[in-house]
């Protein structure tokens, strides 16, 4: 007798678990802590300075955007979240991900970058910084190895024909 197949959550538990994580940890990277590392300095007026509203406003906006997406791909496609206690299912490598192997720490840094520049803040710059340190020691010495173990030679080649942080500029024939 085999085992039965596990079936996809609903609709509505993997938006509500997607919700909870992405309000705990992309927001608190994106918002609250950059909210604490500037607070000091706040002045709404710092938005309004020149041009950089119009570099720094996109790149937030891009960068949400390249969350969400990456987001509900794992969340419908994967059968999971980002959460290392609920990953996904399913090897996600459709949408961004044909692109680059890390498109959600690539968005959420997108957005640390239009914060830094729409703020004109070198402290939310550094902190960008640190958090792409973050994101690369995370990635090799837990994800990586734990999607290697879980996913095998798929997740093996798909490593060797997806870059890792940038996407190339031509895709391969």
């Amino acid at each position: 007798m085999s085992e039965p197949k596990e079936e996809p959550p609903s609709t509505l538990v993997a938006l509500l678990k997607l919700v909870i994580f992405t309000v705990l940890v992309p927001g608190s990277v994106t918002f609250w802590l950059p909210r604490w590392i500037y607070r000091s300095t706040f002045h709404w007026s710092a938005i309004e300075r020149g041009s950089t509203a119009s570099i720094g406003t996109p790149l937030i906006g891009l960068g949400i955007a390249g969350y969400l997406w990456c987001a509900l791909d794992f969340a419908f496609r994967g059968r999971g979240t980002p959460a290392p206690i609920d990953p996904p299912k399913v090897l996600v490598v459709r949408g961004l991900y044909r692109y680059v192997r890390n498109p959600m720490y690539v968005s959420v840094l997108t957005v640390l970058l239009g914060e830094s520049v729409l703020l004109h803040s070198w402290a939310l710059a550094r902190y960008a910084g640190i958090c792409f340190i973050g994101f690369f020691v995370f990635v090799l010495a837990y994800e990586e190895p734990v999607l290697r173990e879980k996913f095998g030679d798929s997740y093996r080649e798909y490593c060797r024909t997806v870059p890792r942080w940038l996407p190339r500029l031509q895709r391969r024939v």
